[in-house]
């Protein structure tokens, strides 16, 4: 099948796809529709970027614009994500793809006020687009009724369940009817999404969409050799030397994000944070601040950046490799969407080594090592024979090395390409802000590296430790008084009826 007219699809949607741009369907697509559209249940196995909320809304609106309801406007469609942005990321392609239908959709999650989704139901909905905490929340309170629910979509199954909302899935699962059209889509497939797919699916037909093939197309990879110490520093250099305008940073934590980001803001670049902890009102403003280029990197977790659909990223930095092979793809597929190139760098230090074996085992080939940069340390290399997995220990090595330089791989620029000076500086950004619970856990333009630098050395500005042998003693004494106060205070209190 060569174009989406041969999909069998209603000329509605056809306008609407082509009003868009769109002409041939991705592979996941052209494997995907014939199979929802015939009525058989879906088993994917796809990235996001691939295509995949075309591949599972398009045939799903076809559906339900064929058979009006009887009376009413029932939830007839049920798509669950695990977070608010790839949710609010699907509701508005919805919108887009079903913008000649009768078909209403809405979208409910948590961190807001559940107000105006309250009364968006009560108006009634064909399509509900939910996470779900939020979702349950609303249905204990008897605003959602899902009993007429003909299709259901699990989309980023594996994320799902790594959020622990397998419990909650399972209560969902048991208020839609039974006879029902069921899709899930995950980017990996551990053995939990198995299990989980042998209750939901009846007889799916399979489709799997290699994750190895962006990566060898169109993402250039290096791999930086770094002591943790000098992992900021080296962003910095790479980030100003190739004159990033739209880049995401992957951290491991919610807290290492927010402290990079402001870390990125005083040194001049626009930047801002999101993950799991931020509000929902701090979480949509900084994706849009980086949407529409207000913020030039955006550093944020693994499972916040589900949703995160910017056609524009150039660069994907892994701050922080993940201790999983398949989200490094997952994670440098955010570049080089709609058929556009990119470049994705990774540091490794010298507990990671053992994240990188695995990494480049699924990938089959080693990632270039960037030796051109002033902070390469050899001994975070991975050792001959090495096994996947993280390596124990505490880190080795000595002193952080910061202050030898920013060495001939970097160089400083302004935006519009000229050097710059020592003391320039760049306005703009935007801080992390406020801190809340995400939706309710657990329910309960590119250049190469390699320009010589016109900057002076930047010293460390560390302060060598200062050693008190009197006062060491001292607060082991007082940490040991403090221990035996403590335990008195508690056997007191377990004392109590």
């Amino acid at each position: 099948m060569s174009t989406f007219s041969d999909l069998g699809l209603d000329e509605r949607i056809l306008e609407a796809l082509h009003s868009e741009g769109y002409r041939t369907p991705t592979p996941v697509q052209a494997e995907t529709i014939p199979a929802l559209m015939s009525g058989r249940d879906v088993m994917g196995i796809a990235q996001t970027g691939t295509g995949k909320t075309a591949a599972f809304a398009l045939p799903i609106l076809h559906h339900l614009a064929m058979k009006q309801p009887a009376s009413g406007r029932p939830i007839r469609a049920l798509m669950l994500t695990p977070t608010r942005e790839l949710a609010a990321q699907i509701a508005e392609r919805l919108r887009v793809y079903g913008r000649h239908l009768p078909i209403y959709s809405t979208v409910i999650f948590g961190g807001v006020g559940q107000s105006p989704q309250v009364k968006a139901l009560r108006r009634g909905v064909d399509v509900l687009v939910a996470t779900p905490g939020r979702l349950l929340d609303l249905h204990n309170q008897g605003h959602v009724d899902l009993s007429e629910v003909q299709h259901f979509v699990l989309d980023e199954a594996d994320r799902m369940l790594d959020m622990g909302f397998s419990k909650d899935v399972e209560r969902i699962l048991a208020l839609v009817p039974r006879k029902r059209q069921n899709l899930m889509f995950s980017a990996t497939m551990p053995k939990a999404i198995g299990t989980l797919a042998g209750q939901m699916l009846h007889r799916p037909v399979e489709v799997d969409i290699s994750p190895e093939a962006p990566t060898t197309d169109r993402i250039e990879q290096y791999i930086a050799f770094v002591q943790k110490g000098d992992k900021r520093q080296l962003l910095i250099d790479l980030i100003e030397g190739q004159m990033v305008s739209c880049g995401i940073v992957f951290t491991r934590t919610k807290h290492a994000a927010n402290r990079l980001a402001k870390q990125l803001v005083k040194v001049g670049i626009p930047s801002d944070s999101i993950h799991g902890d931020k509000s929902q009102t701090a979480r949509t403003r900084a994706l849009a601040s980086f949407k529409k280029g207000d913020v030039f990197v955006l550093v944020a977790t693994d499972i916040a950046s589900r949703g995160i659909d910017v056609e524009d990223i150039t660069h994907v930095f892994n701050f922080d490799l993940p201790n999983e092979p398949e989200v490094y793809i997952h994670r440098i597929g955010r570049t080089a969407r709609a058929g556009r190139e990119g470049l994705a760098y990774s540091f490794c230090d010298e507990t990671e080594s053992g994240y990188l074996v695995g990494i480049q085992q699924l990938l089959g080939e080693e990632i270039e090592v960037l030796e051109d940069q002033p902070y390469h340390f050899e001994k975070a290399r991975p050792k001959p024979g090495q096994r996947p997995g993280r390596v124990k220990g505490s880190p080795v090595g000595g002193r952080s090395r910061r202050g030898t330089g920013r060495g001939s791989g970097m160089r400083r620029y302004n935006r519009g390409g000229q050097k710059r000076s020592d003391g320039g500086n760049r306005s703009g950004g935007q801080r992390g802000g406020d801190r809340r619970n995400d939706d309710r856990k657990a329910n309960n333009r590119t250049s190469r590296p390699g320009q010589k630098s016109d900057r002076p050395n930047r010293p460390s500005g560390r302060r060598p430790p200062q050693h008190n042998d009197r006062r060491s003693k001292q607060q082991g004494r007082s940490n040991a008084s403090n221990r035996q106060k403590s335990r008195r205070q508690n056997q007191r209190r377990d004392d109590r009826p």
